[in-house]
């Protein structure tokens, strides 16, 4: 996450503005947040925030659960209710883009926000669509039958879904909770704290909207965002809120369906596949043989989800195939540097433990290996996502790492490649 600092050097160059397998079509008949222009009296919540608890000391090399949890379902996210919401300033509308290329402007904006609603993550959504958007793109065509670099479909089937990808949202009231804009830097000063919050309002609402602050900027203009408080209004892409006041610590249990699923890590191409069961075998020729394969396109429904990853350092991550063996949500965080820097356990009384929250190291939730260490987690750092390597784990954006518990269970099967 960019940090206070950079957004302040920055604020004087950017000017003030104005699942299931078959992957449906997903017409909204309710917008998530406040469209602009419309439906003024809708806007999202305030609720109490949930105080994670601290256990007394971590007692493993992975990440502690923050109490024991029941094994109810994971809460659905935060309804609507009908407040006043201040006019906001509508930004310039964009052209439309041709159907059969990659869409720039709010079709961009849209095929984004499409594709991440149906579990086929684009990254951060901002508009600006790169290579995560492509896989995503992909593995949407896969699950419906479509060439797999075809645009036509995608883009008609975003336009349909999702016909104002820009909406209004308020700053909740319980956001100040979650705030600390004196949170440390150093992991020693990290450790003395009760709670790794957002250290500001703009990251606290750019996570909530799958975006960073600089689209935030893009959008509201820096003096906005940078002074943001409960109960002012701005600009968001029009998105399922990640509500992170929903979550409680909860160690999820094994499911009799989830359980059997199959997740596949490409560390080459930086993208975590989940599947109904093993994926299908690829069709070759036969030994010896030299006619040609012709690929036939068909609706892959064993594909339920695509997310893009940061996997670890290959001298730390091992592939192979591996067991999903716990997930849970607001871990606390080991934090040991001869583990980092060697792979090795380093003596307990070196070790410090970082608390819960969104800027933990791992995230919002563990999700570890049958490989003692090795995990699949959030970040505090989305727009790395891809971009940075971590440790040895496999490293997904907060808002899509907390999705697993509805995608996999313990139990499912883990492939890194």
């Amino acid at each position: 996450m960019l940090r206070l600092t950079f957004l302040m050097l920055i604020a004087a160059a950017l000017p003030a503005a104005g699942q299931q397998p078959a992957a449906p079509l997903l017409v909204r008949p309710v917008l998530k947040a406040l469209p602009i222009g419309g439906d003024e009296d809708t806007a999202i919540p305030a609720e109490p925030a949930t105080k994670p608890q601290v256990p007394a000391a971590p007692v493993s090399n992975v990440p502690i659960p923050a109490e024991p949890v029941s094994n109810t379902a994971p809460p659905t996210p935060a309804s609507l209710v009908p407040q006043p919401v201040p006019a906001t300033p509508l930004p310039a509308l964009s052209a439309p883009s041709p159907l059969d290329v990659k869409p720039t402007g709010e079709d961009a904006l849209r095929l984004q926000i499409f594709l991440d609603e149906a579990n086929f993550g684009p990254g951060i959504v901002d508009g600006k669509p790169g290579r995560f958007t492509e896989l995503a793109v992909q593995s949407w065509n896969e699950v419906n039958g479509h060439p797999i670099n075809d645009w036509v479909a995608v883009n008609t089937a975003a336009r349909k879904a999702v016909p104002n990808p820009l909406a209004t949202a308020l700053v909740p009231d319980f956001a100040t909770k979650w705030i600390d804009p004196t949170l440390p830097t150093k992991v020693s000063l990290q450790a003395k704290k009760k709670r790794m919050s957002y250290r500001s309002i703009g990251e606290f609402m750019a996570e909530r909207y799958h975006c960073d602050e600089l689209y935030l900027l893009s959008l509201n203009g820096a003096k906005k965002i940078n002074n943001l408080k409960a109960r002012d209004s701005i600009i968001v892409p029009n998105i399922q809120p990640f509500c992170i006041e929903k979550l409680t610590g909860i160690r999820y249990p094994e499911d009799p369906a989830l359980s059997q699923r199959h997740v596949v890590v490409n560390t080459k191409i930086n993208q975590v596949r989940i599947f109904e069961a093993a994926p299908a075998a690829l069709v070759i020729a036969e030994p010896g043989t030299t006619a040609e394969v012709t690929p036939v396109t068909r609706a892959n429904r064993g594909l339920i989800a695509s997310f893009p990853i940061t996997p670890g350092q290959p001298k730390f991550i091992r592939l192979g195939t591996w067991e999903l063996r716990n997930m849970v949500e607001l871990p606390h965080w080991r934090y040991d540097q001869s583990l980092l820097d060697t792979g090795k356990r380093g003596r307990d009384a070196d070790a410090l433990n970082i608390p819960p929250g969104p800027n933990n190291p791992v995230g919002v939730i563990w999700n570890g290996l049958s490989r003692p260490g090795i995990g699949m987690h959030g970040t505090p750092n989305p727009e790395t996502i891809g971009r940075a390597r971590s440790h040895g784990c496999i490293r997904l954006a907060n808002w899509d790492a907390v999705r697993l518990p509805n995608l996999i269970r313990p139990g499912a099967t883990v492939e890194i490649r």
